[in-house]
């Protein structure tokens, strides 16, 4: 591309350097000065005479020198950093000499500079002036090139001078028009450029001593080749182009607009001088008397500086100068132009926003793009170019176009600036891009979230929201927005997956219970769940699973709580189980993986699915072929009390009695937990009792009944009583109050409810064990006509029987109970009066007789005792009892009328008087019993139990009081 097609600018600012002195400002108009250079912040002018003339800062001739006696100083160089400075003088009768100079060491003598070294440049003693030099940064190596196409490098060391070494490298019938070195850590390689051919040659390293190398068979004006210093490149201008070469050859180029003397670059960009055009043409004569005649001579006549960017390919800066360039140095930091007339023209590169700015205005975005990542602007500035070339591109109406420019710019940009422009319908793609890219980068809010998912939703673009919602990666939205959003625009299969991706298992049981009404999946999902996974979801929708899924529902509740819950495993074809067998653990690992993305049977979950916005899915059938279903591990897990899933089983009775008939079986249940469950289960069964008649009712009444019989039924009688009580099941109260002991009152539950055949039942059952209940039943049998007339004389009669028999009640309380009211007649109690009179008749006799018998024997006794005092005793036993011999004397007679022989009796140890051996165990007796009675006396709790204990009390007391307990003793 030609430089005129190339976009100018103007980044530079251009003013004339204003001298600081009349002696600095008459030798530059003097025209005197043949060579320039800078470095180490200083400006070297070299001129005709030979001396050195040091520019400062501020723009004064701070220090002189005559460098060389004779010639004129035409190179010099300065290397950077150091106070070194090179100046080669000629003067064509002699050889070129080369001198190098520390600055910063004067002479102490002259004040001069030191000269650290001086040596004549060698070209085969041939006078030939020298058209190009350059040296390394440390003075190492020299090269310069003469008018006759000779090339002498010079080597060694040129600071300390210790001696160096000339050698002519290069030889040609062209003159050499240029050269420079290229140095890396291994190769010194010089460029030779020649106005015919361009050449490389190694001078240290691999390959040194060969020959030259042509790179390539055209050459360059004198001037015209340059090195850029900041990417190593050799820059060669030709009248057709400008060329880049490297170590390995050409590199890019790009054309130039005609004949260039001299050239040289400054930062990014290189600088191309133009001589006048050559006068004495017909053409330009017209012109000029068009314009003027002779006073345009100048004008037409002026050489031309051009600034150009090749890696933007745009003119920087041009202008026309009046007067021609001799030296083109860059010092401070700018570009300066020194012209023929003496003036010094400085060139200082713009900021780079004002830059950008003449690139805004002229709407070269992509240029400012560019020149922006050129100059290492951060991102953070380099999106706002970007959003003003989307601005601009908007405007235009390009709208892809411009939304790719707001995606560049997205990490700097508020969303909501770009989200209004393409809210029109016809701009929603572009939209569905920003959006989509918004959240790849992971700066999507739930809002955008929300706007994306419409506008897939709008287009009905289930293909892009599948496979935005699959995407790989870390989650690039936000998860809640986007299942909300899937499940109000009606793809729930979508939302079901995500949830089920990232582990929201509640929220896919939620959608497949309240959007998709699948219930026996969501059922199946919970059940492929780990225990403490799967009970809060069990637990939330407990009802409706129960309502839908009754029997599947029971049962998992029932593994659950007995403690036996395992999850279900995802059916595994047959053909991965033999690859996996095949393949080894890792292989294995892979697809065990891959199993549990696929956990779900879900129509979602495979690939040949169709997803409908309707929510309803076509139903799928996974590959044909044997099923293998792995078995589950075994889950640790602490089962929930059993009353956690009470309120879940409201409505489902009889759901509720499996489930807790099933926990009742479980032998690890805790005795709080069965008391719940025994409780409940009663409950539930008098529940369904109240609901059914006839045989049925009987029959949960019997169940109701069975569950708390026994002794070891952990469940409370009140609980028991009370639930019996609202249920009506007599059974329950009765067999709880059995249980308690308190058999009079259930006696009196049936009379209370004037239920007579129960209270038959109840006096045969529990008459025995409380005889009180026949009193009681006397009392019920006579207090009501129609009760008697139920109840039957018979039962009466065996009622008054059984009372007379015990001796429950005095006759006397007997008739006062029934003459309470006009219920028994006396022909119903004739019997028992008859009975009871003939019975008291026969014990009065019978105690008289007895009182007549005692009355006898006492007086008998009290006669005895009177003789015995006072009328003699007259012995006549014949016989001793002991031995059964003849009594002899010594004998022994005893009053009561037993004699004995005085041996035959045995003295007493104490020596009391003997008695009678053979009275003696009758009297022991009775002592024994009048002693007992004595120390009975004072045994009142004795007393007391034998009055508890007796039927008959009086005869009780009267029985004590003839023992003689209540008296005192006065009579052994």
């Amino acid at each position: 591309m030609a430089l005129l097609l190339w976009k100018a600018f103007n980044f530079f600012e251009v003013s004339q350097v204003k001298l600081g002195d009349d002696e600095t400002r008459a030798f530059f108009e003097n025209n005197e000065i043949s060579s320039v250079c800078s470095g180490s912040d200083s400006l070297f002018l070299g001129s005709d005479n030979g001396y050195v003339r040091i520019i400062g800062h501020s723009w004064k001739i701070v220090r002189s020198f005559q460098a060389h006696e004779t010639g004129r100083i035409t190179h010099m160089r300065q290397v950077e950093g150091t106070s070194l400075l090179v100046t080669v003088s000629e003067d064509l009768s002699n050889e070129p000499v080369l001198k190098v100079w520390a600055l910063d060491k004067p002479v102490k003598k002259t004040g001069l500079p030191t000269c650290l070294s001086t040596l004549n440049i060698n070209n085969g003693r041939k006078q030939f002036p020298i058209s190009s030099f350059t040296a390394l940064d440390d003075l190492s190596q020299l090269a310069v090139g003469f008018a006759n196409g000779a090339v002498t490098v010079i080597r060694g060391d040129l600071i300390h001078d210790r001696g160096t070494k000339q050698r002519i490298v290069y030889e040609s019938e062209e003159p050499v028009t240029g050269v420079e070195f290229v140095a890396d850590s291994k190769l010194i390689t010089l460029f030779v450029a020649t106005t015919s051919k361009l050449l490389k040659l190694i001078i240290s390293g691999k390959g040194q001593g060969q020959p030259p190398r042509t790179i390539e068979d055209a050459g360059c004006a004198a001037g015209c080749m340059t090195l850029n210093n900041k990417t190593g490149d050799i820059i060669v201008v030709r009248d057709d182009a400008v060329y880049y070469y490297t170590l390995e050859g050409r590199g890019l180029c790009f054309a130039n607009d005609g004949v260039t003397s001299l050239v040289s670059t400054f930062q990014d960009y290189v600088a191309l001088v133009s001589p006048p055009p050559v006068s004495g043409s017909g053409g330009s004569d017209s012109i000029r008397r068009r314009f003027g005649g002779a006073n345009t001579e100048s004008l037409f006549n002026a050489a031309r500086l051009t600034m150009v960017d090749p890696t933007l390919q745009i003119v920087a800066h041009s202008e026309s100068l009046i007067s021609e360039v001799m030296a083109i140095f860059q010092i401070w930091g700018d570009l300066y132009i020194l012209t023929q007339d003496g003036k010094v023209n400085r060139y200082h590169e713009k900021s780079l926003q004002q830059r950008l700015e003449l690139l805004y205005q002229r709407n070269l975005f992509p240029f400012a793009i560019n020149l922006a990542q050129k100059s290492g602007m951060d991102l953070q500035q380099q999106n706002v170019i970007y959003r003003k070339y989307g601005d601009h591109l908007y405007q235009k109406g390009d709208y892809d176009s411009a939304m790719s420019q707001y995606i560049k710019a997205i990490d700097n940009t508020e969303p909501s600036q770009v989200i209004r422009k393409f809210l029109d319908t016809q701009r929603i793609h572009n939209l569905i891009e920003y959006l989509e890219e918004l959240h790849e980068r992971h700066k999507a809010t739930a809002d955008h979230t929300t706007l994306l998912l419409n506008c897939y939703a709008k287009l009905k673009d289930v293909e892009k929201l599948e496979k935005f919602i699959k995407s790989e990666g870390d989650l690039k939205f936000d998860l809640d927005t986007a299942i909300v959003m899937c499940r109000q625009g009606g793809y729930f299969e979508q939302a079901a997956y995500l949830a089920t991706k990232h582990g929201e298992n509640d929220l896919v049981v939620d959608i497949l219970i309240e959007d998709s009404k699948n219930y026996a999946e969501a059922l199946d999902f919970i059940w492929h769940l780990d225990a403490e996974t799967a009970y809060p979801c069990l637990m939330k929708y407990a009802r409706v699973l129960l309502e839908n899924c009754p029997s599947d529902t029971t049962k998992i509740f029932i593994d659950y709580y007995i403690g036996k819950y395992k999850p279900r495993v995802h059916k595994v074809p047959l053909e991965e189980t033999q690859t996996i067998s095949s393949s080894g653990f890792a292989a294995g690992a892979a697809i065990a993986v891959q199993n549990l993305t696929s956990l779900l049977p879900l129509p979602y979950m495979n690939a040949s699915a169709v997803p409908t916005p309707t929510g309803q899915s076509q139903p799928t059938v996974s590959d044909a072929g044997a099923i293998l279903e792995p078995e589950a591990a075994d889950q640790k897990y602490t089962p929930p009390p059993p009353r956690t899933a009470f309120s879940s089983f409201i409505d489902h009775p009889d759901e509720f009695i499996v489930f807790l008939e099933a926990c009742l079986k479980d032998d690890s249940l805790k005795e709080s937990d069965k008391v719940d469950i025994y409780t409940t289960l009663f409950e539930m069964y008098l529940h369904k009792a109240s609901e059914r008649k006839g045989m049925q009712r009987e029959e949960w009444e019997l169940k109701a009944k069975k569950l708390i019989e026994g002794r070891e039924v952990p469940i409370e009688n009140s609980n028991v009583l009370l639930l019996s009580h609202l249920s009506d099941f007599r059974d329950g109260t009765t067999l709880v109050k059995e249980q308690s002991g308190l058999l009079f009152d259930i006696f009196r539950s049936y009379t209370s409810a004037k239920d007579t055949r129960g209270t038959i039942k109840a006096l045969r059952k529990y008459g025995r064990e409380e005889p009180q209940l026949y009193p009681a039943a006397l009392a019920y049998f006579t207090s009501d006509a129609r009760i008697l007339e139920e109840a039957g004389p018979e039962e009466l009669a065996n009622v008054l029987n059984k009372i007379d028999q015990d001796g429950l009640m005095a006759p006397l309380q007997v008739i006062q109970t029934l003459g309470s009211n006009a219920v028994a007649t006396m022909g119903m109690i004739k019997p028992y009066l008859h009975e009871t009179i003939t019975r008291e008749r026969r014990e009065i006799a019978s105690n008289r007789r007895q009182i007549n018998s005692f009355r006898k024997e006492t007086e008998s006794k009290r006669a005895e005792i009177a003789e015995l005092g006072a009328k003699p005793a007259v012995f006549q036993a014949q016989r001793c009892p002991g031995c059964g011999g003849l009594l002899e004397l010594p004998a022994v007679h005893f009053l009561c009328k037993h004699s004995f022989h005085q041996r035959c009796l045995k003295q007493s140890e104490d020596g009391s008087e003997v008695e009678c051996p053979v009275c003696a165990v009758n009297n022991t007796a009775v002592k024994a019993m009048k002693r007992s009675q004595d120390e009975r006396a004072d045994r009142h709790d004795l007393f007391k139990d034998a009055l508890e204990k007796g039927d008959d009390r009086f005869k009780t007391v009267a029985q004590w009081f003839g023992q003689g307990v209540m008296g005192t003793s006065t009579v052994e």
